[in-house]
């Protein structure tokens, strides 16, 4: 086909993710707590003969941008062939593979969902464009906002994280407005998966068991488990665990509270179970990683 002339919409196909392999980007359990990673196509595609194997990303929205070259991906399942220009949108949760023709030049955009809530969080108004994979042709402007990114993001400004929010939310924008006004919204699981993360992290320091979240999502304990092991390959459990050692990297990394503290504010009653946890899932001490991040 000659370029994107109409955008393509898929569904999730959740029942096959716990077969998909999840990938984590940074080298560690969690995200690295940078606010975002972009990197050229070349980059992750070149060294892997121009091909990526079937996975997902469990917390992790992707927006590719091709520039030129021929692109073969498949997702959720379905294959398709597209040729750039093209703007890719690829929620977290979505198994995708590619093929890439030799020389394909572009940009992969990575976000932590967490980290950008007026993108993704639930009600609104770009979580629903957002929250389902499609192609479309993109705008013009878009190569030079992702250019934009990829300098600011290599850089150590002392508004670096104010310029990478900023050209992030600007291409998050600029992605809704490819998808176009006929967008379909989340689906009902969708929307409750969603709703238990946000109970996740506005309940952390409660340390909240399964059975406080099931009851305020009016979900058994049994449903809430089978949803999120069909959603994310992950127990409900895992997906606590997860996000509350997501944010106690964030807290190591962007605070000055003792370990102790950070502990107790992501539900760690224990500070001796903490640092089990933490080292058991990250590798290594928690004091340990705060001091990998700042030397």
């Amino acid at each position: 086909m000659d370029g994107v002339l109409d955008f393509w919409h898929f569904s999730a196909m959740a029942g096959r993710e716990a077969q998909i392999r999840s990938w984590q980007l940074y080298g560690e359990e969690a995200p690295f707590p940078d606010l975002l990673h972009i990197e050229a196509i070349v980059d992750r595609a070149q060294g892997h003969d121009w091909r990526i194997d079937t996975h997902h990303h469990l917390q992790l929205h992707q927006i590719f941008l091709f520039i030129s070259g021929d692109i073969a991906p498949t997702v959720a399942g379905s294959r398709w062939q597209v040729t750039a220009p093209c703007l890719l949108n690829l929620p977290r949760r979505t198994p995708h593979s590619f093929a890439f023709s030799a020389g394909t030049e572009g940009h992969v955009l990575t976000l932590a969902a967490a980290d950008f809530p007026e993108l993704f969080a639930p009600g609104e108004a770009a979580a629903a464009a957002l929250a389902l994979p499609f192609a479309a042709k993109p705008v013009p402007e878009l190569p030079g906002l992702f250019a934009r990114l990829s300098a600011a993001h290599a850089t150590a400004h002392p508004l670096r994280g104010l310029r990478l929010r900023s050209l992030a939310l600007t291409i998050g924008l600029a992605t809704v407005e490819a998808a176009g006004p006929g967008a379909p919204l989340e689906g009902r699981d969708d929307r409750r998966l969603l709703a238990f993360e946000t109970l996740i992290r506005q309940h952390l320091a409660q340390g909240w068991q399964l059975a406080d979240y099931a009851r305020a999502l009016a979900l058994s304990e049994r449903h809430l488990r089978r949803l999120c092991l069909a959603l994310t390959g992950q127990s409900a459990h895992a997906l606590i665990e997860t996000t509350r050692l997501r944010e106690a990297c964030r807290l190591l990394a962007y605070t000055r509270m003792q370990v102790q503290q950070v502990g107790f504010a992501t539900g760690f009653d224990d500070p001796a179970y903490f640092a089990r946890v933490f080292r058991r899932r990250m590798g290594r001490s928690p004091s340990a990683y705060r001091a990998r991040l700042n030397a």
